[in-house]
C-alpha cells in the first residue's frame, strides 16, 4: 500500500514552504503520495504590503492549495510545519487545526503518525517550544509523534534539534540552508518509512483469523 502523507504549513516570507518543499520531495522520491497544503493566510492585505518578502512570497505561492480538513481524512500521516510565534505556532497554523474537532471526534485522526517543523529568526528563538506546543495536539488526536531524534548526521549537521527540523532565517530572510533543508528531507523519508512499515503491519493483520475463526466466518 502506497503510504499518503499531508504536508501542511504556513509561511509568511518562505521559510518554512522550503522546509515543507523538501520534506515533501523527499516523502515523494520514498514513494508516498504526497499532498503539499498551506493554511489560508488570515492577516490582511495591508499588513502583508509592510514586508516585501511577505507580499511576495504570498503572491509567489498563491497556487498551493489550500489545506482543507479532507486532507487529513485522505492522508496515512502529517507533517505540520509553522514559523515560531513566541514559542507557539502561527495562528495561520493553529486555526487550521482547530477546526479538525469533527474528524477527531470521529477517530480519523488516531494512529496516524506525525511529524513538525518549523524556523525562527534567532537560533534560541523559541523552535523547540514551537514544536512541542504542537505535540499537545497530537497527544489529543490520540496520533503518533515521528520526531526526527538524533537517527541521522543531517540533523546534527542541522544544528540538532531532536524534535524537528528547525531552520534559524536571521536578519536576511534567505530562508533554510542546505543543512536545514537535508534535515528536512531525511524527516519526510523518515515519516514515509514509519508509515510503510506501519501499513504493512496492518495489511499482515487483517485477515489474520482471531479467536479461532477464519476470516470467512467472520465475515460471515
Amino acid at each position: 500500500m502506497t503510504a499518503r502523507i499531508a504536508v501542511v504549513y504556513y509561511s509568511a516570507t518562505g521559510s518554512v514552504h522550503a522546509l515543507a518543499r523538501a520534506l515533501a520531495d523527499a516523502a515523494a522520491a520514498a514513494g508516498a503520495n504526497v499532498r503539499l497544503r498551506r493554511a489560508a493566510e488570515l492577516a490582511p492585505d495591508d499588513s502583508i504590503d509592510e514586508n516585501p518578502l511577505w507580499r511576495r512570497h504570498t503572491d509567489a505561492t498563491a497556487s498551493i492549495p489550500e489545506a482543507a480538513i479532507d486532507d487529513l481524512a485522505w492522508a496515512d500521516a502529517f507533517a505540520f510545519g509553522t514559523p515560531t510565534r513566541f514559542g507557539a505556532p502561527a495562528a495561520q497554523l493553529k486555526q487550521f487545526l482547530d477546526q479538525a474537532g469533527g474528524l477527531w471526534r470521529e477517530g480519523g485522526l488516531a494512529d496516524k503518525p506525525v511529524t513538525a517543523f518549523t524556523s525562527a529568526y534567532h537560533r534560541h528563538g523559541g523552535s523547540e517550544a514551537t514544536i512541542l506546543s504542537l505535540s499537545n495536539v497530537f497527544y489529543h488526536w490520540g496520533a503518533l509523534i515521528v520526531p526526527p531524534g538524533f537517527t541521522d548526521p543531517t540533523v546534527h549537521a542541522a544544528g540538532g534539534n531532536p524534535y524537528g527540523t528547525s531552520a534559524v532565517t536571521g536578519p536576511t530572510g534567505e530562508g533554510p540552508d542546505d543543512a536545514a533543508l537535508d534535515a528536512a528531507a531525511y524527516q519526510g523519508r523518515r515519516l514515509v518509512a514509519i508509515t510503510d512499515r506501519l501499513l504493512a503491519g496492518r495489511d499482515s493483520t487483517a485477515d489474520a483469523p482471531r479467536d479461532g475463526g477464519t476470516p470467512a466466518t467472520r465475515a460471515a
